[in-house]
């Protein structure tokens, strides 16, 4: 991971001073850079023993990077990363146009590693990220927003890039086909735990520990699980009030705290706990065909574990 820090650093470089500058205001920041590690790891188990992944991790990185720029200009967010988000500081157009650098940067590092195999997994990843970005916009306010959907959604916008970090991995270990499939399950399972986690956060954690102010989702009307599961379980008695909160966003501090104990009273927040917990179980059954006495296997499902445990 150092390696790969050194390496981010290295190719944000530019002689325009506001892209280092403002790429660096978020990788700088306390990002867990779950992403390339997956990467690195998932190499590491498939057998790798040089550092070809090393390439792919940071383009991983900067991919990730990239949409946080694109999606806080979208979103109006105010943090992330427990810092003022880049845009308040530069503008939203720099922060667009930085991040289009930064995919670039991602581009460069994959056609760099040499493998047409890896370059073709992080490109579809990019193209099905934004797709469920798209769709996620299209759907906002959305009280009539499935389950099904919903998770489609995420399983775009979020598990694609997990998905795909951890399959490149593999291949640039030159592993069988089937063990490359096993770790994209891996990763697609692991993103969805994380999602729905960050989701449930948004509604439990606080903003010193989440690096972004709780409630985000709820004042941008963003119909994520714990309130979809909130609408449906309060039936016709709240019909008026989520309506009102959510699809004409007109809200005060009161009407978050109020969504809150709906969810706290329905058990929205835990259902959603729950289902991640059962997809990180999945990403941990996808890792069966591997020795358990490989030493990264037995890392990986710790990953899986904190996904679900966390509170940051």
């Amino acid at each position: 991971m150092a390696g790969v820090d050194a390496l981010i650093r290295d190719r944000m470089q530019s002689p325009v001073p506001v892209i280092p500058a403002l790429a660096d205001h978020l990788i700088s920041s306390a990002g867990k850079r779950l992403r390339p590690l997956l990467t690195i790891a998932a190499a590491r188990l498939a057998g790798a023993r040089d550092d070809a992944c090393l390439k792919l991790a940071g383009a991983v990185e900067f991919i990730h990077t990239a949409t946080l720029l694109h999606d806080d200009v979208v979103d109006s967010s105010e943090l992330r990363r427990g810092r003022v988000a880049a845009h308040l500081i530069w503008g939203a157009p720099s922060s667009v146009l930085v991040g289009d650098f930064l995919f670039a940067r991602a581009f460069e590092l994959m056609v760099e590693a040499g493998s047409m195999p890896a370059l073709e997994i992080l490109a579809r990843a990019s193209r099905v990220i934004a797709e469920g970005e798209v769709l996620q916009l299209t759907r906002a306010h959305d009280l009539d927003l499935t389950q099904e959907l919903y998770l489609e959604i995420i399983g775009a916008k979020t598990a694609e890039l997990f998905a795909a970090a951890a399959e490149a991995g593999a291949v640039s270990a030159d592993a069988s086909r089937e063990r490359c499939a096993a770790l994209r399950r891996f990763g697609a399972n692991l993103g969805i735990a994380f999602q729905l986690v960050d989701d449930a956060l948004d509604y439990s954690g606080a903003s010193e520990t989440l690096g972004k102010n709780p409630g985000d989702d709820f004042r941008e009307g963003k119909t994520t699980l714990p309130l979809l599961l909130a609408i449906a379980r309060t039936g016709g008695a709240e019909t008026e009030f989520w309506t009102r909160v959510i699809g004409r966003r007109d809200q005060t501090d009161a009407d978050f705290l109020r969504a809150i104990d709906l969810m706290r009273a329905t058990g929205a927040l835990q259902s959603t706990l729950d289902l991640a917990a059962d997809y990180a179980e999945s990403a941990k059954a996808a890792l069966d065909d591997f020795a358990s006495t490989n030493g990264w296997r037995p890392a990986l499902e710790d990953l899986a574990d904190f996904a679900v445990t966390r509170r940051t």
